[in-house]
């Protein structure tokens, strides 16, 4: 008969797929990506933006097209400035992290909260921009009557997402490979084609647009000029973003990553910049002009598809239509993207203690499920309170994504700086991210003083939201902290009696007294010995159980041989405790990445062996019990207990009570 726990288990495999083993050797082989998967799963973000950056950016100069030649030259060298920028936090941090991790080494713990708040800011807004952007392309192509379900679509969608980002990386990435590379094919041959058609007339394009630059200094001066440009440059800053994704995930890609990850920005900025540039110009080339109800790049795709007849087939309406196709599905290829570097940030911060511990754990499918699923919600509930406005959106966007950038390139410009004398090139790179970082600084502020009243004020009332938060959570990691290395100090360091000549013997078939444990330390032997004050001499066998959690930290092989080492080495230090009382002791040890799944295969190979067992875990009390302590500390032996009641077997879980304020406010 199929219980409902069978039911659910089938439906989860259907939907997610079957667990992975983190400890097996080819496991790595399957999740990580080569640069090409790389570029499609990580540069989606940055080449999405060609779809509405170059058109904020060209429509910025009004009537004074002429600057949109040095603007697509502008935009072409600052995608490879930047990137090239982002090489160096490739070879510094091989192990992900990216701006968040860089401010956070090289300049400091607080500027690192600061990159990544805005980090995870861009990360949601990207996907909720590239949903919205998507489902309003969609819906252009059906009936007015249909609109009314957008809403349902965009929700949709957005629950595909997070379903595919469920199954694993490498998955979501093979899903939307054919829409990446359609874009890409058509965008690059309609560029090519619609800058070869008119290059007959490219000089004389050049010449009037150096002469209307020239002509507009003359007559309202050259500060007007720069002004003009700058502020086109800065609005179209949204075609920079998603850059810092592939340094920011470079731990999902394969060894070696820090060769992997540089053809992967190879990539992303070479197609960046070839499509964004070329987009530039060919507004210029074709003389696009705004139509209500139509994207720049429609107008322009159309003007240059005109006339491709094939007999009484309109060739050239039939390519637009799959253009602009792919172009909307281009942006929920990007929306995926948001998927992967928002958790991936979440599990380094958690890491450091700014975010719940929770989120650098794995599921069974070895992603972030908990970082998804938040990155989810959130993404819903920006989508839900902006009502999908994709040009307000952009702005809260683009300035997150430059505050970011900003704060790498002033960490690497100090590396740099501090390390004169002991590289030999320090000259040319320090040179490359001065360059990059007043650039980003100059977007930066363009975008937060010229568009604040426009939507930039949401950008600071986020990251300075979530800034607080994560303020709230470290204080309370912090004060459990402390509480708990005094209580350490106090229990781990009992007084041992002289180790007896004979080491005591378990006896095998009898019953155990049997302690789910972690790192040798005060919560462990409180545990204990409450155990043996309860049920005084009732026990000739002690067991002690480790579950080693393998995490975002950990889920690298080398990691993983040094958790089994360590988990293995907290365990003798409670064997070695009651030998020396006089106590027969062993150990066994499980890893996973889910710590009840790894601690119930324990218990069933213990009773094995001591049948009738009583197991006892021990968990933190709080005086002020609330739901931000049960979200900041795992539940892990509530739920042990409930898996081991089903079975019959007793665990009885050992309170031990905090005297500290910890409430996360």
């Amino acid at each position: 008969m199929t219980t409902w726990e069978d039911l659910k288990t089938r439906v989860h495999r259907l939907v997610i797929g079957p667990p992975r083993d983190p400890l097996a050797p080819e496991t790595r082989r399957k999740i990580t990506l080569i640069a090409f998967f790389g570029w499609v799963g990580l540069g989606a973000d940055g080449l999405s933006s060609s779809t509405y950056g170059p058109e904020q950016a060209f429509r910025a100069l009004g009537d004074h097209t002429g600057l949109a030649l040095l603007l697509a030259l502008a935009t072409m060298v600052t995608v490879f400035i930047i990137a090239l920028s982002y090489n160096q936090v490739i070879e510094l941090f091989p192990n992900g992290g990216g701006g968040y991790k860089v401010a956070t080494r090289l300049l400091n713990r607080r500027l690192g909260l600061l990159s990544g708040a805005a980090l995870i800011v861009d990360y949601i807004l990207v996907i909720a921009i590239s949903i919205a952007a998507g489902v309003d392309a969609l819906f252009s192509f059906l009936p007015t009557t249909w609109h009314f379900l957008k809403p349902e679509t965009t929700v949709l969608l957005l629950g595909v997402l997070v379903i595919l980002n469920l199954r694993g990386v490498k998955e979501s990435i093979f899903v939307l490979l054919p829409i990446f590379l359609g874009f890409v094919i058509t965008h690059l041959g309609l560029i090519v084609y619609g800058i070869g058609s008119q290059a007959y007339r490219f000089d004389n394009v050049v010449d009037a647009s150096l002469g209307e630059v020239a002509t507009l200094a003359n007559e309202v001066g050259i500060l007007f000029v720069i002004a003009l440009f700058v502020r086109a440059y800065g609005v179209g800053g949204g075609t920079y973003t998603g850059i810092e994704t592939v340094s920011n995930a470079i731990h999902l890609l394969k060894e070696p990553r820090v060769r992997t990850g540089k053809l992967t920005m190879f990539y992303t900025a070479l197609s960046l910049a070839v499509t964004a540039g070329g987009i530039t110009l060919l507004y210029l080339l074709w003389n696009a002009q705004p139509e209500p109800g139509q994207t720049l790049n429609a107008v322009t795709f159309e003007k240059i598809l005109a006339g491709w007849q094939w007999g009484d087939w309109d060739v050239g309406q039939a390519v637009l239509v799959v253009t602009l196709l792919l172009e909307t599905g281009l942006l929920f290829v990007a929306a995926n993207a948001g998927f992967i570097g928002g958790p991936t940030t979440l599990a380094n911060m958690a890491v450091d203690h700014w975010v719940p511990h929770r989120f650098s754990q794995l599921s069974d499918r070895l992603v972030t499920k908990n970082g998804i699923f938040l990155i989810g919600i959130a993404t819903f509930a920006v989508l839900l309170g902006s009502g999908g406005e994709v040009d307000f959106l952009v702005i809260v966007y683009s300035i997150s994504v430059f505050l970011a950038f900003s704060l790498t390139l002033l960490a690497l410009s100090r590396y740099w700086w501090q390390r004169r004398r002991t590289q030999p090139h320090w000259r040319r790179r320090l040179l490359l991210t001065l360059s990059g970082l007043c650039i980003t600084v100059s977007i930066f502020l363009v975008l937060l003083i010229g568009r604040f009243f426009d939507g930039g004020w949401l950008a600071v009332v986020l990251i300075g939201g979530l800034i607080s938060f994560c303020y709230a959570i470290s204080r309370h990691y912090e004060n459990v902290r402390r509480t708990l290395a005094s209580l350490d100090e106090i229990l781990t360091q009992l007084p041992a009696p002289a180790a007896g000549e004979k080491e005591p013997q378990l006896r095998e078939g009898e019953p155990a007294a049997v302690f789910f444990v972690s790192d040798y330390r005060g919560v462990g032997i409180h545990t204990l010995l409450n155990a043996q004050r309860l049920f005084p001499g009732r026990f000739k066998n002690f067991v002690f159980l480790s579950t080693g959690v393998v995490d975002t930290v950990s889920i690298k092989e080398d990691e993983i041989v040094d958790l089994q080492r360590d988990v293995d080495t907290q365990l003798k230090k409670y064997v070695q405790f009651c030998r020396t009382h006089g106590i027969a002791a062993t150990s066994l040890s499980a890893f996973g990445t889910d710590p009840v799944e790894a601690g119930t295969r324990l218990a069933d190979q213990v009773l094995e062996r001591f049948p009738n067992s009583v197991f006892f875990a021990g968990t933190l009390i709080f005086r002020q019990e609330n739901l931000i302590n049960r979200l900041l500390h795992n539940q892990t032996a509530y739920v042990l207990q409930h898996r081991l009641h089903v079975k019959g077997v007793p665990l009885i879980i050992m309170p031990m009570r905090l005297e500290t304020s910890t409430s996360a406010g």
